[in-house]
């Protein structure tokens, strides 16, 4: 490969079969099973990246079902959620762990936003006649258990709707140096798009979070179950944008803090 065809074609790893096409992504019929439980609010101030703060002690516990994506395939993933105040003072949401079983999205997830990527082994179901479950394997052991009441209460569709694709969507993305330092250190913003909701329920829920030494999810304990949605949408995946450098200049970072 001379110079220049490097420069254009080089998107991704591997640069003469990436494992993954260059975005944006469409999602068919993808399935949210989501657990709002309140938890430790100074853990949930002990991760959460400056300058985003977390507005309450919620996490939102997610079990994923994708079986139409575009550049993907079929795969499941699951993980957690904060509800944050980003610089603009706006309700955003920032993913604090994500794990799947699918090397693509890993990878694409990883590499293009940042998104907190382990491979696992997540799945979501219909439990005998009337329950929705999810569960998440790390290896042999299991380590969330999330059940819901079958489709018991129609939400208002519009306002899911509304709630994916009007939220902003909070990252920290870091890519190593070839000498092991930070390369890139930056918290990216994405959003949804093209966002359709095909249908949304709620129902009486409860979730158990097991301790795990490599899939920590049980650092942010239980300590209420508050609500929980099953939603099904059609929904693109955009392109992100840097929101915050940290590898900036300091006045630099002071300066887009402050903004």
């Amino acid at each position: 490969m001379n110079l220049a065809a490097i420069r254009k074609d080089a998107f991704a790893m591997p640069v003469h079969n990436p494992a993954y096409p260059r975005p944006p992504y469409r999602f068919i019929n993808r399935e949210y099973f989501i657990i709002s439980y309140e938890t430790d609010l100074e853990a949930l101030r002990a991760i959460v990246p400056e300058p985003l703060h977390p507005e309450n002690d919620l996490v939102h516990y997610e079990f994923i079902r994708m079986p139409d994506s575009s550049g993907f395939g079929d795969y499941t993933e699951s993980g957690q959620v904060i509800s944050v105040r980003d610089q603009q003072g706006r309700l955003a949401n920032y993913t604090h762990s994500m794990y799947l079983d699918d090397e693509g999205p890993i990878a694409g997830g990883r590499e293009i936003w940042g998104f907190p990527k382990k491979l696992a082994k997540p799945t979501l179901s219909v439990d005998g006649n009337d329950t929705l479950l999810g569960t998440l394997d790390y290896g042999t052991q299991r380590i969330a258990a999330g059940t819901m009441g079958f489709k018991h209460t129609a939400l208002d569709i519009d306002a899911e709707c509304k709630k994916l694709a009007d939220t902003p969507n909070y990252l920290l993305k870091v890519l190593p140096h070839v000498d092991g330092t930070a390369r890139v250190c930056e918290l990216v913003r994405f959003f949804l798009r093209d966002v359709s909701v095909l249908g949304a329920w709620s129902g009486p829920a409860a979730l158990e979070l097991r301790p795990h030494a490599l899939a920590p999810v049980a650092d942010l304990p239980v300590k209420r179950v508050v609500g929980a949605r099953h939603v099904i949408a059609n929904l693109t995946l955009d392109i992100g944008e840097v929101a915050f450098d940290y590898l900036a200049s300091t006045e630099t970072a002071k300066i887009a803090v402050n903004q």
